[in-house]
């Protein structure tokens, strides 16, 4: 008897799609195929439904511990689950950082029984804990390591490239890195004008912050030979400087957020203000046209949201005591959906660059593609009926979003995590049963 049968759906992969059934038996994939005559516990119709892999967004901040005024691993994870994701990576800069042993079984141990969807913690690289990297990537719960080059404070900025060559030798396994010069930030505070707006943010953080920071990684890629994952690409010239670093077969690796594809400057700083502040920040339409232009191209590899919630009397200072960031978890799916639907990418290409390749990069364990023996992680949806974005639906701790009041594509009707269904008919179901995420190399 198997435990859920899911019949009539259409099931995406990066390869393309085809009318078939879904059978899951004690949490994994069972069967795919004409499998009409099986007989199931449950039985779900998913006809006019597309059925994806459980989205793996492996950029999330969730504030625990330190910041749970914010988020927390409770919520977060909630919020991932309502959208349709249902593994994330979460990143080290909460208070304490996650640079140790300690702290990542600190967080590990706040997740059990907490947690909507699976989860991994990245360990923060920091001059203190260089000599440690090598070990503290192999623990179990982590994918690794999260390097920050600016836009950071204390120990977890690298801002130097003796320290960050130091970093890079001890491991091997591919890092994560924020991509922004910490030098130039420090000189372009002093171009601050006296009544400075959101929409100057992207001129103090401006793209050549950005691509000189790339530039430097690049060659210390091709000096060391260390995987390296760049996030949150903004700017038109790391766009090229990356697809220049796949022809020459360096092992670098590049993110997108859905919202450096969605908003640009300065109409959407006027339109919201600091809730679309970010670092890197939101540029204006010529980088976001390159960055459409990059994806169309295969530039990037994975999307990930950057998730990174402020409250709104935070967000309410003025401009730059706002803190940078939004929330973005529970978007992730239905934003790219929208934009599939609108015409830059195919559904198969989300799916590929949000549950595949993740899979790919990190070595993560039986997940984020619709195999039989693997987690039975699913999302199913509809991408062509569209519904407002509303703080009723929104997770998050912080209450708001920047696509709140916006008709987007795709929200999930189920979503399945190791074969129990937590969203039925758009609407939370279960309890939390996530786990640390599993990796081939540990």
């Amino acid at each position: 008897m198997i435990d859920l049968l899911i019949r009539n759906g259409s099931i995406v992969s990066g390869d393309g799609r085809r009318e078939a059934d879904i059978a899951i038996r004690d949490g994994s994939i069972a069967a795919i195929g004409e499998l009409s005559n099986l007989e199931a516990h449950e039985v779900i119709d998913a006809s006019g439904l597309h059925v994806l892999p459980g989205a793996i967004d492996t950029q999330v901040h969730f504030r625990e511990p330190g910041l749970t005024h914010k988020e927390d691993l409770e919520s977060g994870t909630r919020a991932a689950i309502m959208g349709g994701v249902t593994t994330v990576f979460e990143m080290p800069n909460t208070d304490p950082p996650t640079t140790t042993r300690e702290a990542l079984e600190d967080k590990l141990s706040r997740a059990d029984g907490r947690t909507w969807c699976d989860h991994a913690f990245f360990v923060g690289a920091s001059a203190e804990n260089v000599g440690r990297l090598a070990d503290l990537e192999l623990q179990p719960g982590s994918p690794g390591i999260k390097i920050f080059m600016g836009s950071s404070t204390g120990s977890l900025l690298i801002p130097d490239d003796d320290t960050l060559r130091e970093v890079l030798r001890n491991g091997r396994h591919r890092c994560a890195i924020h991509a922004e010069d910490e030098f130039r930030l420090r000189e372009r505070k002093a171009l601050v004008g006296e009544a400075p707006q959101p929409e100057d943010h992207p001129f103090l953080r401006d793209a050549e912050t950005a691509a000189l920071a790339t530039r430097r990684l690049i060659e210390l890629v091709a000096e060391t030979g260390r995987p390296l994952h760049i996030l949150h690409i903004s700017t038109a010239e790391e766009v090229r400087l990356i697809a220049q670093a796949k022809e020459r077969g360096l092992p670098i690796t590049a993110e997108v957020t859905p919202q450096h594809l969605w908003f640009a400057g300065p109409e959407d700083y006027r339109i919201q203000g600091t809730h679309v502040q970010m670092n890197p920040p939101i540029r204006d339409d010529s980088h976001r046209r390159r960055l459409r232009d990059g994806l169309r191209a295969g530039v990037f590899d994975v999307f990930g949201s950057d998730h990174a919630p402020h409250t709104l009397e935070e967000k309410s200072r003025p401009y730059p005591a706002s803190p940078s960031g939004m929330p973005g978890v529970q978007t992730f799916v239905p934003a790219l959906v929208t934009l599939a639907a609108d015409g830059l990418l195919d559904l198969e290409t989300l799916v590929r660059m949000a549950c595949e390749r993740p899979t790919e990069l990190y070595g993560i364990r039986a997940k984020g593609f619709l195999r039989e023996g693997y987690d039975a992680d699913l999302t199913l949806l509809d991408p062509f009926r569209r519904r407002s974005i509303t703080p009723e639906w929104l997770q998050s701790k912080c209450g708001w979003s920047p696509y709140e009041g916006l008709d987007l594509a795709g929200i999930p009707e189920y979503v399945i995590l190791r074969g129990t269904v937590l969203v039925r008919n758009g609407k939370l179901a279960g309890s939390p049963i996530g786990r640390p995420v599993r990796f081939l190399w540990k």
